[in-house]
């Protein structure tokens, strides 16, 4: 399974007629992905009806946010919910480790849609642990590279995770997946799904012919 990081309609629309399974729609690449405005999301829908799930982040840098910041996310689940096919957050304490009482208030507040944990996991030092309590903030998915840079870096990390904690929360494998990696990817790891930008160049629009080929690498997995 794909999911395709889109930052634009156009994007997703070509992703998803490419045939991605899922889109993850954001704005503004060069900030890593904020929370995108529903004009976007509504003009997606016009076009196609491939499952989309919301970025909710009020900027790009950490994931501690000021109590502003918080209320602003809520207000953006509240905005897209009756809309959105699920969303993708993630926020962190002080300390840098997950905020479970924060997380736990966004994904009741998404409720009854499915909420990824997105890669500000990666930066957390305790991986194992932070995946246990994303999971008991009852997110349905974790985006990761395994705490690494990129996917590669990471696998044998995410098929550890993928091992442990598979069977309670769908892991999702991240960070420069491509066509030429991929399904060595998700044989190394056992996951399910796979996540890509497929921006293949300088910009920010998704290279659906990339796409296509992800998808049909995958295909072939067994």
């Amino acid at each position: 399974m794909l999911e395709i990081a889109c930052f634009n309609a156009s994007s997703a629309i070509a992703a998803s007629k490419a045939g991605a399974d899922r889109i993850e729609l954001c704005a503004d690449y060069a900030a890593g992905g904020v929370t995108p405005g529903i004009a976007c999301l509504d003009r997606i829908r016009e076009v196609c009806r491939v499952p989309i799930r919301i970025m909710i982040r009020p900027r790009g840098g950490d994931f501690n946010y000021t109590k502003e910041e918080f209320e602003r996310m809520k207000r953006e689940i509240v905005e897209f919910r009756d809309k959105a096919d699920g969303f993708v957050f993630g926020v962190l304490d002080s300390e840098g480790a997950v905020d479970e009482w924060r997380n736990s208030e966004l994904v009741r507040l998404a409720a009854p849609l499915p909420c990824t944990f997105h890669r500000a996991i990666d930066g957390v030092e305790d991986l194992e642990g932070a995946v246990e309590t994303v999971i008991k903030c009852e997110f349905k998915s974790i985006l990761t590279s395994g705490g690494e840079a990129t996917a590669d870096g990471g696998a044998e990390k995410v098929a550890l995770l993928q091992k442990k904690f598979g069977d309670t929360i769908t892991i999702i494998l991240g960070g420069g997946v491509r066509s030429a990696n991929a399904a060595e990817l998700r044989r190394r790891t056992g996951v399910e799904w796979l996540h890509s930008a497929a921006i293949m160049q300088p910009g920010e629009e998704v290279d659906s012919i990339e796409v296509a080929r992800i998808r049909a690498s995958l295909s072939h997995v067994t």
